[in-house]
C-alpha cells in the first residue's frame, strides 16, 4: 500500500509523542490532523508552525492540520490515532467514539495500564468500541524528539486483525521509519507497560552510583520480569524479547531523553518524588504503571521483585539505599524457572 492512499489519519494528543508522529506522518504524504484539547496551546501551535513547548526544532510539514476540536480532528479519519497519556485513555474514548464513523479504526501509542484496573487499553477499547471496531497498539523503541527529527526508529504494530494491523503499519512505514507487524496485542501492551517501571529501577541504580554491572543486572533480570507476568497472561515470549519488550525497555533504560530514567536518577540522587515529576514537566508513564504492576502481580501471583522495589521507593516511603539493601539480601536461586 502505498502511504498515504485512502488513509486519513486523526492523531489525538499534541504533547511530544503526538506531535512527533503527526510530523511524521504529514511528512511521509499521509494527510494527517492534529488535536490538542488546549484550544490556547493549538492556536499558539498554527501561528508558530510548531509545538514550540516541546519540539520547537521540527516544524510543522505544510500540509498538517491542527485543531482542539475532537470532531474536526476523527469526523473524516481512517485511523485515530490515540497518543495521550494512558491514564486518561478511558476519558479520551468517550470524548473520541460519537464522533467516529463507522469505517474508522482506533489506533494507540500510549503505554500503559487503566489507572485502578490494571486493565490493557485493548480490554478498554473492547468495551466501549465493540467487537466490530478494528483497533492496534503501536509500540516499541521509540523517543518522540528523534522520531520527529527523522532518526532512525522501528516500532511494533499488534492488532487482532492483520488488515488493520497492515493499514496501520503502512501509514507509518516511511524513509527511516520502519513498522513490524504483530497479532500479540496483550505482549505488545504489558512490554511498553512494564518497561517503564523497570526504567525506573535503572534509573534509581545509576542515580546512587552503583555503576554498569548493577544496570545491565537490572536490565536483564527486569526482562525477566515482564516475561514472567508475560507467561501469566498469554503473552508471546517472542513479543517480549522483540522490538516491543527488550528494545523498548533498553531504550528507555538507558537513554538520555527517557523521563521515566530521569526521574529514577533524581530519586536515586535523593530527591523527592514531587519534586522529580514537577522538573520534568511532563506525564512519567511509570509512575502510574507502578501501582498497575503490583495489582497484576497479585491477581495473578507473580513474582517480581525489581517492580515492587519500584513500587515500595515511590509509595511505600521506602529509600532507594533501604530498597537495593533489600534487593541485594534475596536469597540465591536457578536463574531460570
Amino acid at each position: 500500500m502505498t502511504p498515504g492512499s485512502n488513509i486519513l489519519v486523526g492523531v489525538i494528543g499534541a504533547g511530544s509523542w503526538g506531535t512527533a508522529l503527526a510530523i511524521h506522518l504529514a511528512r511521509s504524504g499521509v494527510p494527517t490532523i492534529l488535536y490538542g484539547h488546549d484550544a490556547t496551546a493549538i492556536e499558539q501551535m498554527a501561528e508558530a508552525g510548531c509545538n514550540a513547548r516541546y519540539l520547537p526544532d521540527n516544524p510543522f510539514p505544510p500540509s498538517l492540520e491542527v485543531t482542539a476540536d475532537i470532531a474536526t480532528a476523527v469526523s473524516g479519519a481512517t485511523v485515530a490515532l490515540v497518543a495521550t497519556p494512558s491514564h486518561v485513555f478511558g476519558p479520551v474514548l468517550d470524548q473520541l467514539i460519537p464522533h467516529m464513523r463507522e469505517s474508522c479504526g482506533l489506533a494507540w501509542a500510549s503505554k500503559g495500564f487503566e489507572s485502578g484496573t490494571g486493565r490493557l487499553l485493548h480490554e478498554v477499547a473492547a468495551e466501549k468500541l465493540g467487537p466490530d471496531v478494528p483497533t492496534a497498539v503501536v509500540t516499541g523503541p521509540s523517543f518522540a524528539k528523534e522520531v520527529a527529527a527523522g532518526l532512525p526508529t522501528a516500532v511494533t504494530v499488534a492488532s487482532t486483525s492483520d488488515t488493520f494491523a497492515d493499514e496501520v503499519a503502512s501509514a507509518l512505514h516511511h524513509g527511516t521509519f520502519r513498522c513490524y507487524t504483530s497479532q500479540d496485542m496483550v505482549g505488545a501492551e504489558l512490554g511498553g507497560a512494564v518497561k517503564n517501571v523497570l526504567a525506573l529501577a535503572t534509573g534509581v541504580s545509576d542515580g546512587m552510583g552503583l555503576g554498569d554491572n548493577a544496570r545491565a543486572a537490572l536490565i536483564t533480570r527486569g526482562l525477566s520480569e515482564m516475561m514472567r507476568l508475560g507467561a501469566a497472561m498469554g503473552a508471546d515470549p517472542e513479543t517480549l524479547t522483540g522490538l516491543a519488550g527488550m528494545g523498548d525497555l533498553v531504550l528507555t533504560a538507558t537513554g538520555s531523553l527517557s523521563r521515566n530514567r530521569r526521574l529514577g536518577l533524581a530519586l536515586g540522587q535523593g530527591h523527592h518524588l514531587g519534586h522529580a515529576q514537577e522538573e520534568i514537566g511532563q506525564v512519567v508513564e511509570g509512575v502510574y504503571a507502578a501501582r498497575e504492576v503490583m495489582t497484576l502481580a497479585k491477581r495473578y501471583e507473580v513474582e517480581l521483585p525489581i517492580a515492587q522495589l519500584v513500587y515500595a521507593i515511590l509509595f511505600e516511603d521506602i529509600t532507594p539505599v533501604e530498597g537495593v539493601k533489600a534487593l541485594l539480601a534475596r536469597d540465591m536461586r536457578a536463574e531460570f524457572d
